[in-house]
């Protein structure tokens, strides 16, 4: 049974991601109407909502974008940040959701940032954790237990992770659609796009679900 829970989240996480990748190269084929890059769509959303402090860059690598509370910064990839598509002007438009979401003091994006120092800690170890007490379980099985507290701190962090990244994608997308920045067609492709970019937090979730549930299955079947 936990082999195949095991199959099912990966076959699942696969095809979505898969999926995902399609979709964006398809989409990163639809040019703009507009002409605006993913940077100059970040920057107009930012302005339009009255944010003044928060900087637009470009940062190395494929799948790097991101926005930085910390030093306020929308990091774009190379691609988003240059491209005049439909997909760099989703994802850039999202990221610059999370920048709304924090000039807002959206709840559940204080929430998980307050628990990134924690994951991030505790992420580096915790595998070690838990190896180590699935095999001391007959002799030490508190170590298992601290390890599956520990992990499903990660698990907790991961189901909060899901509002914030839909959040961000809502309000992207009524931003474009509001401001009519996109012609319909775009606006259909930067929304199928988000769409499935959201669906990869779903499945991480989930799998971070069963994967917390085998550990613990573990430490009471062991224990009985």
């Amino acid at each position: 049974m936990n082999l195949l829970l095991i199959g099912v989240i990966m076959l699942a996480s696969w095809l979505v991601s898969s999926t995902l990748k399609n979709k964006f190269e398809l989409y990163s084929k639809l040019h703009l109407q507009n002409g605006m890059s993913g940077a100059e769509i970040a920057e107009k959303m930012l302005s339009d909502h009255g944010i003044r402090d928060v900087k637009v860059i470009s940062t190395p690598g494929q799948l790097t974008d991101h926005y930085n509370p910390a030093d306020k910064t929308v990091n774009l990839s190379e691609a988003v940040y240059n491209q005049r598509n439909a997909a760099a002007a989703a994802v850039a438009a999202h990221e610059c959701g999370h920048a709304v979401q924090h000039a807002a003091a959206y709840s559940w994006l204080t929430l998980r940032s307050q628990l990134v120092p924690i994951v991030s800690v505790t992420s580096s170890f915790v595998q070690w954790i838990l190896l180590a007490g699935i095999l001391l379980v007959n002799s030490f099985p508190q170590l298992l237990l601290i390890g599956i507290v520990i992990f499903a701190a990660t698990t907790l962090f991961a189901f909060i992770t899901l509002p914030v990244e839909y959040d961000a994608s809502n309000r992207a997308l009524a931003w474009l659609e509001n401001k009519r920045m996109l012609t319909n067609e775009e606006q259909a492709g930067a929304k199928d796009a988000l769409k499935w970019a959201a669906r990869t937090y779903v499945v991480a979730a989930i799998g971070s679900l069963g994967t917390l549930l085998y550990y613990v299955m573990i430490y009471m079947g062991r224990r009985n």
